[in-house]
């Protein structure tokens, strides 16, 4: 199945604000095997939402608007959607009354452009917003294509497309064609490496599997899709495909679940009873804040320290002056020694660390803006064990400070299973 997507809003064309709800939508619909066709993104145009709406209907059964259900004047999609689909705007007791009890929970009083959001047209199915002033409306055309109105509001448009639109939405298309998935994560290859090293491997796979490849920075989240008219069938058929690929790559493979780099290592962690560090210069408590972002870290993560200054670097981390002074605080013999006295400072048995230049001054010949040096240290009853790696990242400040960040964490998730074994 394929759905175009229409978010609207001016805000959306001046880069006010930018559309996280089209990928959002492709990324939730995908374990179904259905696909987003097309995005269209027009203003807050009567004449341009429903030429929108018209071209989306050609090519798919589904559409989906996001946003223009506000309740300022510049929200006109509900008077566009009564133009389309018939009817007239009249109010809603039950909208009404889930705006009272969501405003009355919120502590915030009921004013008159709110309770005119219980307007809605006589035409559609109300689907109330449990998060939400905008109600969720539902039409349906009498060729049984359907269009959902949604809010804007990520957050909104998220919680009710996974709770209770998508549901709905696959029960009104159902398909008789099993759809099975598998995941793989795998790091310490470029994009173009990997596909190589699995050529062989992918040019053999049968025409029920597909693979895809979808890099984010330091890893690449490999995906096995099948589809089937068997589901036990086509099960075994991506767990296989997925095990295959693990045996190729090695220890590259990480995860076997759509994770990202803190909450692998927050995994690792567990499994082996570490309690992870922090000892940050350059990424300025950014491996912190990605580690403590999950729900849940507290029970592995002992804490951090912000070294930005060098003083820091010494008093609360033990880098001798002399160290520093030898050889830059951007250098492998100061962040080794970073990460080791974060192990010390907070009780902590993994530790990973940067040091680094993110710009966009403060680069030189020999140490240019990304260059960053990351070390990661594991207790072992032997003592520490720390590994260093260096790094040039480039990019906007903050596209080096997350990179370094991935890489770091990557680091550490490395020293781990190199030490203690992995089971991913």
């Amino acid at each position: 199945m394929q759905l175009s997507v229409i978010p609207i809003g001016d805000e959306l064309l001046i880069g006010q604000v930018t559309d996280t709800n089209s990928g959002m939508i492709a990324r939730m619909i995908a374990p179904w095997g259905w696909q987003v066709r097309q995005v269209l993104t027009v203003g807050d145009a009567p004449a341009e939402i429903t030429r929108a709406i018209a071209e989306a209907f050609e090519v798919s059964d589904i559409v989906i608007t996001t946003g223009g259900l506000g309740p300022t004047k510049d929200d006109l999609t509900k008077q566009v959607l009564c133009d389309i689909f018939g009817g007239t705007l009249v109010e809603d007791p039950s909208v009404t009354e889930n705006i009272k009890a969501l405003l009355s929970r919120r502590g915030i009083e009921l004013n008159r452009l709110t309770a005119a959001q219980a307007l809605v047209p006589t035409s559609c199915r109300v689907i109330q917003n449990l998060v939400g002033t905008a109600p969720i409306m539902w039409f349906e055309r009498p060729d049984g294509k359907v269009l959902v109105a949604m809010p804007g509001v990520p957050f909104e448009t998220e919680t009710m497309l996974r709770d209770a639109v998508l549901p709905q939405l696959l029960e009104r298309f159902h398909s008789d064609t099993a759809i099975a998935h598998a995941v793989v994560m795998v790091e310490g290859f470029t994009e173009s490496a990997l596909a190589e090293t699995l050529e062989e491997w992918e040019s053999a796979l049968p025409p029920h599997l597909h693979l895809a490849y979808l890099p984010k920075p330091g890893l690449i989240r490999l995906r096995v899709d099948g589809t089937h008219t068997d589901p036990d069938f086509i099960n075994s058929e991506v767990k296989r495909a997925a095990a295959e690929i693990k045996a190729i790559v090695g220890t590259h493979a990480v995860a076997d679940t759509d994770i990202d780099a803190p909450a692998i290592l927050l995994d690792r962690a567990r499994r082996h009873g570490l309690l992870i560090a922090t000892a940050e210069s350059c990424t300025g408590g950014n491996i912190a804040h990605s580690l403590t972002l999950i729900p849940g870290a507290s029970d592995v993560v002992a804490g951090g320290v912000v070294s930005y200054s060098n003083e820091v670097k010494t008093r609360l981390l033990g880098v001798p002056a002399e160290t520093i002074a030898a050889h830059g605080a951007v250098s492998e013999e100061v962040v080794r020694l970073m990460a080791e006295g974060a192990l010390r400072a907070t009780g902590a048995t993994i530790a990973v660390a940067t040091s680094g230049i993110a710009g966009p001054g403060g680069g030189t010949p020999d140490k240019p803006v990304g260059t960053v040096w990351m070390a990661a240290s594991l207790l072992t009853p032997d003592g520490p064990r720390t590994v260093a790696r260096l790094g040039h990242f480039t990019g906007s400040r903050s596209r080096i400070i997350d990179t370094a960040t991935t890489h770091a964490l990557l680091l550490g998730i490395r020293l781990v299973d190199d030490t203690l074994g992995c089971e991913c």
